[in-house]
Protein backbone atom coordinates (compact mmCIF):
# COMPACT_ATOMS: atom_id res chain seq x y z
CA UNK A 1 0.00 0.00 0.00
CA UNK A 2 3.01 2.40 0.65
CA UNK A 3 3.80 1.90 -2.66
CA UNK A 4 1.01 2.88 -4.43
CA UNK A 5 0.29 5.60 -1.66
CA UNK A 6 3.78 7.22 -3.04
CA UNK A 7 2.60 7.06 -6.70
CA UNK A 8 -0.45 8.66 -6.09
CA UNK A 9 1.15 11.44 -4.45
CA UNK A 10 3.52 12.01 -7.56
CA UNK A 11 0.34 11.82 -9.84
CA UNK A 12 -0.84 14.07 -7.98
CA UNK A 13 2.16 16.61 -7.90
CA UNK A 14 2.65 16.12 -11.65
CA UNK A 15 0.01 18.73 -13.31
CA UNK A 16 1.70 21.38 -10.87
CA UNK A 17 5.30 20.92 -12.25
CA UNK A 18 3.96 21.10 -15.68
CA UNK A 19 2.34 24.86 -14.86
CA UNK A 20 5.38 27.10 -14.42
CA UNK A 21 6.36 25.55 -17.96
CA UNK A 22 3.31 26.08 -19.50
CA UNK A 23 3.21 29.82 -18.82
CA UNK A 24 7.09 30.10 -19.64
CA UNK A 25 6.22 28.17 -23.45
CA UNK A 26 3.35 31.16 -23.14
CA UNK A 27 5.42 34.01 -23.21
CA UNK A 28 7.88 32.40 -25.40
CA UNK A 29 8.55 33.80 -29.49
CA UNK A 30 10.08 30.63 -30.77
CA UNK A 31 10.54 32.46 -33.78
CA UNK A 32 12.71 35.27 -32.11
CA UNK A 33 14.18 33.13 -29.66
CA UNK A 34 15.23 30.82 -32.79
CA UNK A 35 16.61 34.05 -34.01
CA UNK A 36 18.54 34.89 -31.16
CA UNK A 37 20.12 31.85 -31.19
CA UNK A 38 21.78 32.23 -34.49
CA UNK A 39 22.79 35.99 -34.03
CA UNK A 40 25.02 34.55 -31.44
CA UNK A 41 26.40 32.07 -33.06
CA UNK A 42 26.95 34.32 -35.52
CA UNK A 43 29.01 37.32 -33.36
CA UNK A 44 30.83 34.49 -31.51
CA UNK A 45 31.89 33.08 -35.09
CA UNK A 46 33.44 37.13 -35.86
CA UNK A 47 35.58 36.67 -33.12
CA UNK A 48 36.57 33.01 -32.88
CA UNK A 49 37.76 32.33 -35.65
CA UNK A 50 36.54 36.27 -37.36
CA UNK A 51 38.73 38.16 -36.38
CA UNK A 52 41.58 36.04 -35.07
CA UNK A 53 42.12 35.33 -38.38
CA UNK A 54 42.15 38.76 -39.65
CA UNK A 55 44.58 40.29 -37.35
CA UNK A 56 46.87 36.93 -37.24
CA UNK A 57 46.84 37.70 -41.23
CA UNK A 58 48.50 41.19 -41.33
CA UNK A 59 51.23 40.56 -38.22
CA UNK A 60 54.75 39.15 -38.85
CA UNK A 61 55.18 35.27 -38.98
CA UNK A 62 56.38 35.42 -35.48
CA UNK A 63 53.73 36.57 -33.83
CA UNK A 64 50.54 34.79 -35.70
CA UNK A 65 50.17 32.52 -32.88
CA UNK A 66 50.18 35.17 -30.24
CA UNK A 67 47.36 36.91 -31.91
CA UNK A 68 45.56 33.99 -32.35
CA UNK A 69 45.47 32.80 -28.67
CA UNK A 70 45.08 36.38 -27.63
CA UNK A 71 41.52 36.72 -29.45
CA UNK A 72 41.27 32.61 -28.38
CA UNK A 73 41.70 33.47 -24.58
CA UNK A 74 39.85 36.97 -24.48
CA UNK A 75 36.66 35.09 -25.61
CA UNK A 76 37.17 33.03 -22.84
CA UNK A 77 37.95 35.44 -20.03
CA UNK A 78 35.27 38.05 -21.37
CA UNK A 79 32.44 35.26 -21.07
CA UNK A 80 33.58 34.21 -17.54
CA UNK A 81 33.66 37.90 -16.47
CA UNK A 82 29.98 38.79 -17.95
CA UNK A 83 28.89 35.57 -16.00
CA UNK A 84 30.19 37.03 -12.80
CA UNK A 85 29.97 40.53 -12.75
CA UNK A 86 29.47 42.39 -16.20
CA UNK A 87 26.42 41.52 -16.88
CA UNK A 88 24.89 42.89 -14.06
CA UNK A 89 26.74 45.98 -13.96
CA UNK A 90 25.80 46.62 -17.76
CA UNK A 91 21.73 45.19 -17.35
CA UNK A 92 21.74 45.37 -13.49
CA UNK A 93 18.35 47.14 -12.11
CA UNK A 94 18.75 51.15 -11.54
CA UNK A 95 17.16 50.55 -7.86
CA UNK A 96 20.01 51.38 -6.15
CA UNK A 97 23.48 52.86 -8.18
CA UNK A 98 21.08 55.04 -9.94
CA UNK A 99 21.75 55.34 -13.98
CA UNK A 100 25.23 54.89 -14.34
CA UNK A 101 25.62 50.99 -13.40
CA UNK A 102 23.41 48.34 -12.72
CA UNK A 103 23.27 47.24 -9.11
CA UNK A 104 24.63 44.17 -8.13
CA UNK A 105 21.79 41.73 -7.69
CA UNK A 106 22.28 39.39 -10.77
CA UNK A 107 26.17 38.68 -10.02
CA UNK A 108 26.25 35.17 -11.20
CA UNK A 109 23.06 35.40 -12.74
CA UNK A 110 21.64 34.84 -9.25
CA UNK A 111 18.13 35.94 -10.21
CA UNK A 112 17.91 34.28 -13.25
CA UNK A 113 16.62 31.19 -13.80
CA UNK A 114 15.33 29.22 -16.48
CA UNK A 115 11.74 30.67 -16.54
CA UNK A 116 13.06 34.04 -16.56
CA UNK A 117 12.19 36.10 -19.76
CA UNK A 118 13.52 39.06 -21.34
CA UNK A 119 10.76 40.44 -23.48
CA UNK A 120 9.18 37.39 -25.25
CA UNK A 121 12.96 35.10 -25.55
CA UNK A 122 14.74 33.63 -22.37
CA UNK A 123 16.73 35.54 -20.33
CA UNK A 124 19.79 33.29 -20.11
CA UNK A 125 19.82 33.77 -24.28
CA UNK A 126 19.79 37.37 -23.91
CA UNK A 127 22.48 37.50 -21.49
CA UNK A 128 24.45 35.49 -23.64
CA UNK A 129 23.81 37.38 -26.60
CA UNK A 130 25.06 40.10 -25.06
CA UNK A 131 28.19 38.05 -23.89
CA UNK A 132 29.07 37.98 -27.49
CA UNK A 133 29.28 41.77 -27.92
CA UNK A 134 31.13 41.66 -24.56
CA UNK A 135 33.72 39.56 -25.79
CA UNK A 136 34.33 40.88 -29.43
CA UNK A 137 34.82 44.48 -28.52
CA UNK A 138 37.55 44.22 -26.73
CA UNK A 139 38.63 41.96 -29.56
CA UNK A 140 38.67 44.75 -31.45
CA UNK A 141 41.62 46.51 -29.58
CA UNK A 142 43.95 44.15 -30.28
CA UNK A 143 44.83 45.24 -33.49
CA UNK A 144 46.32 48.48 -32.57
CA UNK A 145 49.05 46.83 -29.74
CA UNK A 146 49.58 43.45 -32.07
CA UNK A 147 53.11 42.43 -31.21
CA UNK A 148 53.97 44.79 -29.16
CA UNK A 149 52.00 44.12 -25.55
CA UNK A 150 52.68 41.38 -23.46
CA UNK A 151 50.15 38.74 -23.17
CA UNK A 152 49.72 38.75 -19.26
CA UNK A 153 49.80 42.67 -20.12
CA UNK A 154 46.75 42.40 -22.30
CA UNK A 155 44.33 40.55 -20.20
CA UNK A 156 44.61 43.14 -17.28
CA UNK A 157 44.23 46.06 -19.78
CA UNK A 158 41.45 43.79 -21.05
CA UNK A 159 39.22 42.81 -18.04
CA UNK A 160 39.72 46.20 -16.49
CA UNK A 161 38.37 47.95 -19.40
CA UNK A 162 35.67 45.59 -20.45
CA UNK A 163 34.44 46.21 -16.06
CA UNK A 164 34.95 50.16 -16.15
CA UNK A 165 34.55 51.36 -19.44
CA UNK A 166 32.12 48.71 -21.60
CA UNK A 167 30.11 47.52 -19.28
CA UNK A 168 29.20 50.92 -17.71
CA UNK A 169 28.30 52.22 -21.22
CA UNK A 170 26.57 49.32 -21.91
CA UNK A 171 23.75 49.76 -19.21
CA UNK A 172 23.91 54.03 -20.16
CA UNK A 173 22.46 53.26 -23.61
CA UNK A 174 21.02 49.72 -24.09
CA UNK A 175 20.83 49.27 -20.06
CA UNK A 176 18.54 52.14 -19.34
CA UNK A 177 21.18 54.37 -18.10
CA UNK A 178 20.94 57.68 -18.03
CA UNK A 179 21.81 58.38 -21.73
CA UNK A 180 18.70 55.96 -22.63
CA UNK A 181 17.02 57.92 -20.59
CA UNK A 182 17.64 61.09 -22.61
CA UNK A 183 16.28 58.93 -25.53
CA UNK A 184 19.84 58.12 -26.96
CA UNK A 185 19.73 55.26 -29.67
CA UNK A 186 21.74 52.70 -30.58
CA UNK A 187 20.75 50.02 -33.26
CA UNK A 188 24.35 48.25 -33.96
CA UNK A 189 26.64 48.79 -31.12
CA UNK A 190 27.89 52.10 -32.88
CA UNK A 191 28.83 53.77 -29.74
CA UNK A 192 28.71 51.24 -27.31
CA UNK A 193 30.87 48.44 -29.46
CA UNK A 194 32.45 50.79 -31.59
CA UNK A 195 33.46 54.14 -30.43
CA UNK A 196 34.87 52.94 -27.04
CA UNK A 197 36.92 50.60 -28.66
CA UNK A 198 37.89 53.15 -30.97
CA UNK A 199 38.81 55.30 -28.06
CA UNK A 200 40.78 52.68 -26.51
CA UNK A 201 42.88 51.72 -29.33
CA UNK A 202 43.65 54.83 -30.30
CA UNK A 203 45.40 56.05 -26.53
CA UNK A 204 46.87 52.01 -26.38
CA UNK A 205 48.69 52.64 -29.96
CA UNK A 206 49.51 56.32 -28.26
CA UNK A 207 50.97 55.17 -25.27
CA UNK A 208 52.71 52.36 -26.60
CA UNK A 209 54.10 53.55 -29.70
CA UNK A 210 55.40 52.36 -32.84
CA UNK A 211 57.04 48.28 -33.11
CA UNK A 212 60.81 48.60 -33.08
CA UNK A 213 62.22 49.39 -36.26
CA UNK A 214 59.02 51.37 -37.92
CA UNK A 215 59.22 53.34 -40.10
CA UNK A 216 62.17 52.53 -41.40
CA UNK A 217 61.96 48.47 -41.80
CA UNK A 218 59.31 47.11 -44.00
CA UNK A 219 56.77 44.71 -41.95
CA UNK A 220 54.74 42.80 -44.57
CA UNK A 221 51.56 40.84 -43.77
CA UNK A 222 52.48 37.50 -43.33
CA UNK A 223 49.69 36.02 -45.05
CA UNK A 224 46.51 37.88 -47.02
CA UNK A 225 44.44 34.68 -47.38
CA UNK A 226 44.02 34.60 -43.54
CA UNK A 227 43.29 37.98 -43.54
CA UNK A 228 41.03 37.99 -46.33
CA UNK A 229 39.23 34.86 -45.02
CA UNK A 230 38.58 36.30 -41.30
CA UNK A 231 37.12 39.30 -43.27
CA UNK A 232 34.21 37.43 -44.94
CA UNK A 233 33.91 35.53 -41.93
CA UNK A 234 33.25 39.31 -39.80
CA UNK A 235 31.16 39.97 -42.96
CA UNK A 236 29.00 36.94 -42.48
CA UNK A 237 28.60 37.45 -39.14
CA UNK A 238 27.81 41.11 -39.16
CA UNK A 239 24.50 39.91 -40.24
CA UNK A 240 23.60 39.03 -36.56
CA UNK A 241 25.59 41.52 -35.06
CA UNK A 242 23.45 44.23 -36.98
CA UNK A 243 19.97 42.45 -37.28
CA UNK A 244 20.21 40.53 -33.65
Amino acid sequence: MSGKSNLQRVLLALPFLVVPSLSFAADLNGANTAWILTATALVLFMTIPGLSLFYAGLVRSKNVLSVLMQCFTLTCLMSILWFVVGYTIAFGSLEEQGSFIGDFGNVLFADMSVDSMNGDIPAVLFAAFQMTFAVITPALIVGAFAERMKFSSMLLFSSAWLLLVYAPVCHWVWGGGWLAEMGFLDFAGGAVVHITAAVAALVAALVIGNRNGFPTTVMMPNNMTMTVTGAGMLWVGWFGFNAG
